[in-house]
């Protein structure tokens, strides 16, 4: 927990959508140390598939060689241009993992770490000092002042059409970045790993399919819920878990559904699953609250206390996902049994 909590709650505003949270951003993250020496996007096997057009909610997006300098800066951009092959020059660390800026499942990728760019108000100085020739926006705020500021420095690929801020899919990401980067087949291949991976946890382990799971979060402003298009609820809902009806009627544009102390009994489900966004989990084990919920009586409920798995849910990448996977459906398991 030693990352200061400027930046946290810069993250929470962004990841959670709350105002409050904004007031208090400030931003430590544009520092870290690269040289702006050439470090062409790995590998050249993509190179036969040029020119390519890439759909997004901006428009078509002519790409006509392959990329040698790429910045990525949305929301795990960097992972999945590394698992497709590709170094980005320059990538913004959304979780604040601090080094290349990527979680342990994708760390040992890079031959030199990337410059590191802000991420809710990325530095456009230190993005155009880089010399990209492509820039990966494809999980953001999706804003369009965001987008034509990066267009001007370089080709920029955002969000897919219809999403809303945040919210594209691993799968959406994955077919935009293999798309930009010339490297659709290794994309493709990627997504039949992580689909299959999610298909063989639902086999194994039936008692998933059906099962209603209130995804909650507590964070400084007290407890909240995830609903359809958030990276937790779509991952257990991929696993054949059902998010509560009673929260999801309460969605709305944003992923995340504030709970008012009145309201906590809306956490309580079959399984009821908590993330701790920046505070100690023993403030949600701790709390009376928390106490009353019969899901935690009966011993259904897990507040995930290993911050790596929280950030392998929240990175929302395709790597993250089979990390996720593999740590958090034994974790499920157990706790229904």
């Amino acid at each position: 927990m030693s990352r200061p909590l400027p930046r946290r709650a810069a993250l929470v505003a962004a990841a959670l959508t709350a105002a409050a949270s904004l007031a208090a951003c400030g931003s430590d993250d544009g520092g870290a140390a690269a040289s702006g020496s050439s470090s062409p996007a790995a590998g050249g096997s993509g190179s036969d598939a040029f020119p390519v057009t890439v759909s997004t909610a901006f428009g078509d997006v002519e790409i006509e060689e392959e990329p040698q300098r790429v910045v990525a800066l949305g929301w795990s951009d960097a992972e999945t241009a590394l698992a497709l092959g590709v170094q980005p020059v320059g990538a913004s660390d959304w979780l604040g993992f601090g080094g290349e800026g990527v979680g342990p499942w994708s760390e040992g990728r890079y031959d030199e770490a990337p410059e590191i760019i802000e991420t809710l108000e990325p530095s456009l100085e230190a993005i155009a000092a880089l010399e990209p020739d492509l820039i990966l926006d494809t999980r953001s705020d999706g804003t369009q002042e965001r987008y034509d500021s990066l267009s001007a420095i370089a080709t920029t690929v955002g969000a897919p059409e219809g999403v809303g801020a945040y919210q594209t899919t691993w799968q959406q990401q994955l077919e935009l970045v293999g798309q930009a980067l010339g490297r659709t087949d290794e994309a493709e291949q990627l997504q039949g790993e992580v689909e299959q991976a999610f298909a063989d946890a639902a086999a194994e382990h039936p008692e998933f399919a059906g099962t209603e799971v209130a995804v909650g979060a507590y964070t400084s402003e007290g407890f909240g819920a995830y609903v359809r298009g958030d990276t937790r609820v779509d991952l257990l809902e991929a696993l054949g878990f059902t998010n509560k009806p009673a929260i999801q009627d309460l969605a709305t544009e944003n992923f995340f559904v504030p709970v008012s102390e009145e309201q906590v009994s809306l956490l309580d489900a079959p399984l009821t699953v908590v993330f701790p966004i920046f505070v100690d989990p023993a403030q949600i084990t701790g709390n009376p609250l928390w106490q009353t919920l019969g899901s935690v009586q009966q011993g259904n409920a897990v507040v995930l206390e290993d911050e790596t798995l929280v950030n392998a849910f929240s990175s929302g990448s395709a790597p993250g996902q089979l990390y996720a996977l593999e740590n958090a459906v034994p974790l499920f398991a157990e706790t229904l049994q």
